[in-house]
C-alpha cells in the first residue's frame, strides 16, 4: 500500500498535553506541515491579547513554531457574535488561520454548550462559522474540527455541510462521536461519506498510531491529509516514517536530546508544581513505542520534586539548572483549563 503523493500531516491539539512546549519539540523532529493549538475558550468577553499569546506563543514568532511550522489558533465557544469579535482580534495577531472547535468531548466544556455538544445544532454551527468567516480578513483561513456527532453519527454530514457552506475551507473529522470518547475503533468510513458530501478539504483524524494506520486511514477515507495527536506524542518520529517508508522513526538514543529539550522548555515555561507531571505524562505516552520509556517512567513515577526527577533522568549537571521553586517566564503560562483531551 502506497500513496501517489505524500499526505499533508497536521499535529492535533490536545488540551493539557500537546501545548506549545510539545509542539516545539515535535516540530523540531520534522514531518509536520501544520499545527493546531489547544482551544482558547470564548465565553462572553473580548479577550486580551495576552490570553491568545499565552496559549499560542507562536503568535510572537510569526505564527510559527521555532522550527518554522505554521500554527493555526483554535477558538471554542457557542456565542457566534462573541466568537467573531475574538476571531477578528486574534486574526490581527497573525495566526496561520483560525480553527473552530466542535469536537471536544470534555463534560466541563459540553455542559456550557461548547465543543462536541454543538453537533446536535447544525444551525448554530452555521451561524458561528459564518460569523467568524465574515469577521476575519479574506486571506485568513477559517477551518473547523468536528466529531461524528454527540450520541450517534446521524447528523454528521449535515454538520459538515453547515461548516462548508458557511465558509470553512477545511474540516478535520475525528471519526468518533462524543459518546465514543477515545475508545477504538475510529470509524474512518464515515469520514469518506463526509468527504463526498462537501467541496472543501476534509482531514482524517483518529486512531493513527503507525505508518500503516496512516496509509490505511487515507485509503479508506480518500483524504489527502491526516491529523495525528496521541500517535505523534507516543512516537515523535511517526510523521517522518509516514512520509518516508524507509525511515524507521527515532531510536530511544535519538529521543534523548528531545526529552532534554522538552525538559528545558518545561523548566523555563511551566509553573514549578506542574513540571514533574508534564515530563512523566510524556514518558507515559512514550511507553507505547519505547520499552525504555516504561523503565524510566517506573523510576520516576512517584517523584514530584522536579529537581529530583531531573537528577534521576538527566543527571546532576542538568539538575543543577533546575532550581526548586523558580518561576516560569511571565509570557508563557496559560490561563486555560487542564483536562488532557484532544481538541
Amino acid at each position: 500500500m502506497s500513496l501517489a503523493a505524500p499526505p499533508v500531516i497536521l499535529l492535533a491539539p490536545m488540551e493539557g498535553l500537546l501545548d506549545f512546549t510539545l509542539r516545539d519539540i515535535l516540530t523540531r523532529v520534522g514531518g509536520v506541515d501544520r499545527c493546531v493549538s489547544e482551544f482558547i475558550r470564548v465565553s462572553g468577553t473580548l479577550l486580551p491579547d495576552r490570553v491568545f499569546t499565552r496559549v499560542v506563543p507562536e503568535l510572537l514568532n510569526g505564527g510559527c513554531t521555532p522550527a518554522g511550522v505554521p500554527v493555526r489558533a483554535q477558538l471554542m465557544g457557542s456565542d457566534a457574535v462573541c466568537l467573531a469579535e475574538n476571531a477578528a482580534k486574534l486574526a490581527a495577531l497573525g495566526p496561520h488561520g483560525v480553527d473552530l472547535n466542535f469536537g471536544c468531548p470534555a463534560k466541563v466544556v459540553n455542559r456550557h454548550g461548547g465543543g462536541a455538544a454543538l453537533l446536535d445544532e447544525p444551525e448554530t454551527i452555521a451561524r458561528i462559522v459564518g460569523a467568524v468567516r465574515r469577521a476575519v480578513p479574506a486571506e485568513v483561513p477559517v477551518s473547523a474540527k468536528m466529531r461524528l456527532g454527540v450520541n450517534c453519527d446521524s447528523r454528521a454530514i449535515e454538520c459538515a455541510q453547515a461548516m462548508a457552506d458557511s465558509g470553512a475551507s477545511e474540516i478535520v473529522v475525528h471519526a468518533r462521536t462524543k459518546a465514543h470518547g477515545y475508545k477504538p475503533p475510529a470509524y474512518w468510513e464515515r469520514i469518506a461519506d463526509i468527504r463526498e458530501a462537501v467541496k472543501v478539504r476534509v482531514v482524517a483524524n483518529g486512531e493513527v498510531w503507525t505508518p500503516h494506520d496512516a496509509l490505511r486511514c487515507l485509503e479508506v477515507t480518500g483524504c489527502d491529509a491526516v491529523m495525528i495527536g496521541r500517535g505523534m506524542v507516543s512516537d515523535p518520529g511517526l510523521a517522518l516514517a509516514i512520509r518516508h517508508p524507509r525511515h524507521e522513526g527515532l531510536s530511544w538514543a535519538q529521543m534523548q536530546p528531545a526529552l532534554l529539550a522538552f525538559w528545558e522548555l518545561v523548566r523555563l515555561k511551566i509553573e514549578p508544581r506542574a513540571r514533574a507531571g508534564r515530563l512523566k505524562q510524556w514518558l507515559n505516552y512514550l511507553r507505547r513505542r519505547y520499552p525504555e520509556a516504561g523503565e524510566a517512567y517506573a523510576v520516576v513515577r512517584t517523584i514530584n520534586d522536579p529537581v529530583l526527577l531531573c537528577r534521576q533522568l538527566f543527571g546532576d549537571g542538568v539538575a543543577a539548572r533546575t532550581p526548586a521553586g523558580s518561576e516560569p517566564s511571565q509570557d508563557a503560562t496559560s490561563d486555560q483549563p487542564t483536562m488532557a483531551t484532544a481538541g
